[in-house]
């Protein structure tokens, strides 16, 4: 996933914008990026992915897939809620 690629679709966060808002304010617990502009508030999918982030001190791009496939796994959980 590249950094201008959204990480929450729910709510158009972008991988940056939440990489920014970690190295920014610390958060202590992954309810706390909520904050970055309502990430991980919408479905749900995202959350998994925010902790991840949040715990890896790199905040290495190979921790998550590429865009395509995540918006594909995400509409499948999307069907799956229903």
């Amino acid at each position: 996933m590249k950094d201008d690629d959204e990480l929450c679709l729910c709510f158009h966060v972008t991988k940056r914008k939440v990489v920014q808002y970690i190295r920014v304010n610390q958060p202590t617990v992954p309810s706390q990026l909520s904050e970055c502009y309502g990430a991980g508030t919408g479905c749900g999918w995202c959350r998994p992915f925010l902790k991840r982030l949040m715990e890896q001190p790199d905040m290495d791009s190979e921790l998550l897939p590429e865009s395509d496939a995540y918006a594909a796994n995400r509409r499948q959980y999307r069907q799956a809620q229903k």
